[in-house]
């Protein structure tokens, strides 16, 4: 009679997730607070994604709504390091070229504006006083939140708009109220919403042309020349604008395109979003050594358990498996949790400042990743520890 050798039965995947979950349930407490320092590494590298790409796409919709095709003419300076000067016939040389839809200017006027003539001069609020052309709103594609832009009537006469952050400093909510301006009182007949590409004109104070000159002593220099364009010229048009406007000195002119500064914007956001990554990773990382610690004192605390499946035939591979899946099992449910919060985290932001929540799917299958290969590690030393442990001296521990 030939004697039959033996073979231990295999544990299938369900075997191993009940096996596996069944130690878990056994020590509810521990299994919560291991699983939280893996749920707060994730939840934080979600919310960092989530957040910086929907600010990102905010961003990118408000490039899309405002349009790269705008670029603002300043003077630089002269070759004896002064401040030069644009030409008065700026404007109407940048409104010759070819491609050019719309243009329009603003020039510095050397004078405060104050909410009443008892406040010192030296009291501005860091509120700038601007002559502005009638078509500006137009090029900027700007609009009033309250009251009327400039008009061929209100340009010439003691007439004042408000940008959004002038009135704000003022303390001007309505049309109609005085300010005091070169020495005489102006009426506020308008104030304008935020303008992105231009944060200047948000911070000034705008007069007509007519006005500037007539009333505050303005020399009818531009300081600053707006225009919009075809988006498919607006190189070539950067291209010839220094010589259009000062044929003379084009060394003495500035061109530059104000969504450039929005897209760095947008560049510096992702700079920080990887340090905030890395934070993180580190906190990703502590979890994981409390999932490896967790495992290590459970392997310690069940000797008996273990030693009493290897006597009743549970080979050391299923001791492993059974240890390994607990760990799996631990850092997925931490990970899914943390991908939970980290998603509410980022619509929750994201629609408080008006922003479309976006998270994108690789955050969450690199979440899903990431809890995969932290549970493996550590999980890997606590399963190869119980699996090397013998039935009899785990059986005689005490």
């Amino acid at each position: 009679m030939t004697r039959q050798r033996l073979t231990p039965a295999r544990l299938g995947p369900s075997d191993v997730l009940r096996t596996g979950a069944a130690g878990l349930r056994t020590r509810p407490a521990r299994v919560v607070l291991s699983a939280l320092g893996i749920a707060i590494g994730i939840a934080t590298m979600i919310a960092v994604l989530g957040i910086s790409s929907s600010s990102r796409e905010q961003l990118l919709r408000q490039l899309d709504r405002l349009g790269t095709n705008l670029l603002t003419v300043a003077p630089g300076q002269t070759v004896f390091g002064e401040e030069a000067k644009l030409p008065v016939e700026a404007l109407g040389m940048v409104r010759r070229i070819g491609p050019v839809r719309t243009a329009s200017a603003t020039g510095t006027v050397d004078t405060t504006i104050r909410r009443t003539d008892r406040i010192p001069k030296a009291v501005t609020g860091g509120i700038a006083v601007q002559a502005a052309t009638a078509d500006l709103l137009t090029t900027l594609e700007g609009r009033v939140v309250k009251g009327a832009w400039l008009n061929a009537a209100t340009e010439a006469r003691p007439a004042v708009v408000l940008g959004a952050k002038a009135a704000e400093r003022l303390g001007i909510s309505r049309t109609g109220v005085q300010v005091w301006m070169g020495e005489r009182w102006f009426t506020v007949v308008g104030v304008l919403g935020p303008m992105p590409l231009a944060p200047e004109i948000e911070r000034s104070a705008l007069v007509g042309f007519p006005a500037a000159e007539k009333y505050l002593g303005f020399d009818g220099h531009p300081t600053t020349v707006y225009e919009r364009s075809a988006e498919e010229s607006v190189e070539a048009v950067r291209a010839v604008l220094p010589r259009t406007v000062n044929p003379e000195n084009p060394e003495e002119v500035t061109v530059s395109r104000p969504s450039d500064a929005l897209a760095a914007r947008a560049a510096a956001a992702s700079a920080f979003t990887n340090l905030l990554l890395g934070l993180g990773a580190v906190a990703l990382l502590v979890g994981g050594v409390g999932v490896a610690n967790t495992m290590v004192i459970s392997v310690l605390e069940r000797r008996k358990e273990i030693g009493l499946r290897r006597s009743l035939g549970a080979t050391r591979g299923q001791v492993r498996l059974q240890f390994l899946a607990e760990s799996l099992l631990l850092s997925a449910l931490g990970g899914i949790v943390g991908a939970a919060l980290g998603g509410l985290a980022t619509a929750g932001y994201a629609l408080s400042r008006d922003w479309p929540p976006v998270v994108p799917a690789w955050a969450f299958a690199g979440a899903v990743g990431a809890t995969l290969v932290i549970g493996t590690l550590a999980g890997l030393y606590p399963a190869m520890r119980a699996a090397r442990l013998s039935p009899t001296v785990a059986l005689a521990t005490t």
